[in-house]
């Protein structure tokens, strides 16, 4: 599992981005997305960039994903959502910090599940219970 860090001007911004991860990025939300204070948010990502950031945010959420730390990076490198998004990796000092404010925090308000929440494609000729057909690829909903 992989932490996921947003951090915006806005809650409108925050839910488009979560969005994005969901539908484009094709990662799993595991969590619910959770308010985390900006400033803190602020200071763990020039933490983690060893830079100063140009701007600074008015709200923060963090939540876990399924997929592990380099695919979900490598899947957020592809996204260009309208919120800074920072993967989180335990090798940095304020992760288990992160986690610990997790457990305490409020969620997100305004947040809703995008994707669905079965296992894979319907197959509607099977006329059993078990109709879903598995599929381990990244994205189970496109045809290749």
């Amino acid at each position: 599992m992989a932490l996921i860090l947003v951090r915006g001007e806005n809650n409108s911004k925050l839910q488009s981005a979560i969005s994005d991860i969901e539908k484009h990025a094709n990662l799993y939300l595991v969590t619910t997305p959770k308010i985390i204070d900006s400033e803190f948010a602020d200071n763990l990502v020039e933490h983690i960039l060893n830079s100063k950031l140009r701007t600074k945010s008015n709200v923060a959420t963090a939540f876990f994903v399924k997929e592990d730390t380099t695919l979900s990076i490598i899947q957020v490198k592809k996204i260009h959502p309208p919120a800074h998004v920072v993967v989180v990796s335990d090798e940095y000092e304020g992760y288990n910090e992160l986690v610990e404010l997790l457990d305490n925090a409020k969620p997100f308000p305004g947040y809703h599940v995008h994707k669905a929440k079965n296992e894979g494609m319907i197959d509607y000729k099977i006329m059993g219970k078990d109709r879903h057909v598995k599929n381990d690829k990244l994205n189970s909903y496109t045809k290749r």
